[in-house]
């Protein structure tokens, strides 16, 4: 398993713009609670998942099952 940045530098840029301003927690969601910051609990949860392979709900990072 490997956790890995997007690869668009262009959405990477504009993910770490959102997270600067809502202090670290995911631009994508509308709640700002410990299980939205960055790494946001759904994500740590889909990590944890062996048979999980995708991008977190922003598409900040990606996790492969290699």
């Amino acid at each position: 398993m490997s956790v890995r940045l997007n690869e668009n530098k262009e959405i990477v840029a504009q993910i770490r713009e959102g997270l600067k301003r809502k202090g670290g927690h995911c631009p994508c969601k509308l709640e700002v609670s410990p299980a939205t910051k960055c790494v946001c609990q759904e994500f740590r949860d889909q990590i944890a998942d062996p048979d999980f392979e995708g991008y977190c709900h922003c598409q900040l990072y990606y996790k492969s099952k290699d």
